[in-house]
């Protein structure tokens, strides 16, 4: 992208007196909202030119890249601006905790009772999010109680055994072109494929990120930059 190219999307922007504008950072594979904060023109275009989140401290009066101090980088995978102009939204793969406190989003703080806003959990950004969490935690339930510690205390080819077996029903299905099944049994192939990325140390985010670095490259390109070299 050229200057001038840079330069019309600058004058798109409706900057506030200081010249600012808030940034709303969301997490490109969950959807949850990590955090918000401040750019400038000199922000915003350091943050097109290398695909880091960069942002203008009020405090110091400064540039600052999210995780330079941290680690805790963020990768851009695309950027938006709402409807009066006046806010960014940028979806980001987040390395690590988006929050300074340690926290995976800033806003962990919920509604206020008697004795004030209280520290929360944050809600898991998607229902992915929430079932890798669960599998996660049934690695220490007992096998008798628990069908996901059965697969995962019976090993990895029984896992794989059951993601080969609902891989087969759901093609099935789509031959059948019958919507309810082919849903259903798109649901059981998730779900033992998520556990097969649990058995292995993995989460399903994992998945979402490579696909998030996918968007907007195509498949042909994306396919042909994989193959192996003869």
């Amino acid at each position: 992208m050229g200057d001038n190219q840079y330069n019309a999307l600058l004058a798109a922007v409706r900057w506030n007196a200081d010249g600012l504008v808030p940034a709303i950072a969301q997490d490109a594979r969950s959807g949850r909202v990590l955090m918000l904060a401040w750019m400038n023109a000199e922000a915003l275009t350091a943050t097109l030119q290398d695909g880091m989140g960069t942002y203008w401290s009020r405090s110091r009066q400064a540039l600052w890249r999210k995780g330079e101090s941290s680690g805790h980088f963020q990768h851009l995978v695309d950027l938006r601006l709402d409807c009066d102009g006046d806010t960014l939204l940028m979806r980001v793969i987040q390395e690590g905790p988006a929050c300074h406190t340690g926290e995976a989003t800033c806003f962990f703080q919920g509604a206020p009772g008697a004795e004030g806003w209280q520290h929360l959990t944050p809600p898991p950004g998607s229902i992915l999010d929430s079932l890798q969490s669960t599998l996660h935690q049934r690695r220490q339930a007992d096998p008798g109680q628990s069908y996901v510690a059965q697969l995962l205390h019976g090993g990895q080819d029984r896992i794989l055994k059951k993601v080969g077996e609902e891989a087969t029903e759901f093609v099935l299905a789509c031959k059948n072109h019958e919507k309810k099944p082919i849903i259903a049994e798109a649901a059981d192939l998730l779900f033992h494929l998520m556990v097969a990325l649990e058995e292995q140390d993995l989460h399903i985010d994992d998945v979402l990120a490579e696909l998030a670095k996918r968007e907007g490259i195509s498949g042909l390109d994306e396919k042909a930059a994989r193959r192996p070299l003869a």
